[in-house]
């Protein structure tokens, strides 16, 4: 970002406010671990590597390839804190919810700037 403020900036912006609803119960863990990994990353200059930088660090916290595994949940314990779907992440909602939510929120920010 090429104006004084971009250093105030980060990813961390993206996340804030949570979803009101989440797929399974591991969903808001990652959704955190998301956010405190990213949180001193400053935003890329372009919705593209935005996109990307969120999707490689899902895939680093979740060990999913969104894109690629075709699988609509999977168990993490690291997210795992207690409940019936304890530690489950939904796919699906990742791919249909969260990343575009995030996604658009880069896109109001990019533009804003």
């Amino acid at each position: 970002m090429a104006h004084d403020d971009a250093a105030a900036v980060t990813m961390a912006c993206l996340f804030d406010p949570e979803p009101e609803r989440w797929g399974l119960r591991g969903d808001p863990y990652v959704w955190r671990a998301l956010r405190d990994r990213l949180s001193d990353t400053e935003i890329p200059a372009s919705l593209r590597e935005a996109v990307e930088l969120l999707r490689t660090t899902f895939n680093e916290l979740v060990g999913v390839d969104l894109v690629g595994d075709p699988a609509s949940s999977v168990y993490r314990k690291p997210y795992a804190h207690g409940g019936m779907s304890s530690g489950m992440v939904s796919l699906d909602t990742w791919r249909e919810n969260l990343m575009p939510l995030l996604a658009g929120r880069a896109r109001t920010l990019l533009r804003s700037s």
